[in-house]
């Protein structure tokens, strides 16, 4: 965003510091736990006076992106993992933008949600991730309906296997989805963006995801359970760390 227009203000809230090295960058970071209902609170507020008193006036673009996955039969790992996916994923995404959305109906802007291929479909050996995803896109697509003519715009954005840290943090080795499969994220950063300034509500990124998310979404979802847990199943004795 930041080769687009070098006068952003960028406001990351996360547990550890973005490792991000752009010369100029206006990055103020918020250190929070969205796990945590006190600590979204908090860094609401505080993300509410860091626009008030040193940003100019102008629209904000809120990016709710964070969310981690869980993959082997339910509850595993263990359930205080699948309690805590639901709050970052689901919870954490409603009370962060629900905070923010009186500034940014104020300023004007848009909402961009990180959903997920997934999000079309049943996914055996990651049921809670899948079905949080789902939620992630449904509700994306109704808050945008609700939001017309208010100046503010939601946008579900729906990757399929993508090259970040995902497969590690819920239990998957490296090399679990072959390459070919996968996007980079400043693909998916790029395709968002061009979405976001085409007034679209949702986009599946790459025609590989779209093929995807339009055969889960239009064949029975018995069927669809099945046939993912069979391709699912395959990571669990090889490819899941003990």
């Amino acid at each position: 965003m930041g080769k687009l227009n070098p006068a952003l203000f960028v406001c990351n809230l996360s547990r550890r510091t973005p490792d991000i090295n752009i010369i100029g960058l206006k990055l103020n970071h918020l250190s929070c736990d969205l796990s945590h209902p006190a600590e979204i609170a908090r860094v609401a507020g505080d993300v509410t006076t860091w626009l008030a008193q040193a940003v100019p006036p102008g629209r904000v673009l809120l990016i709710n992106n964070s969310g981690f996955g869980a993959y082997g039969r339910f509850p595993e790992p263990n359930l205080e993992h699948q309690l805590e996916l639901i709050e970052v994923n689901i919870r954490g995404l409603v009370d962060l933008t629900g905070r923010l959305l009186p500034v940014l109906k104020a300023r004007g802007g848009a909402i961009l949600n990180v959903a997920s291929t997934a999000a079309f479909q049943p996914t055996p050996y990651m049921a809670t991730y899948g079905a949080s995803k789902a939620f992630v896109l449904h509700w994306s697509l109704a808050l945008n309906e609700e939001l017309r003519g208010t100046g503010v715009r939601s946008l579900a954005i729906c990757p399929g296997p993508t090259t970040t840290n995902f497969s590690q943090r819920a239990g998957l080795q490296s090399g679990s989805v072959s390459p070919a499969l996968s996007m980079t994220s400043e693909e998916v950063v790029e395709l968002s963006l061009r979405a976001l300034g085409s007034g679209r509500s949702q986009l599946v990124t790459g025609w590989k995801n779209k093929v995807t998310a339009f055969v889960g979404s239009k064949l029975p979802k018995p069927f669809v359970a099945r046939a993912a847990a069979k391709v699912l199943a395959r990571y669990q004795p090889k490819q899941v760390r003990p």
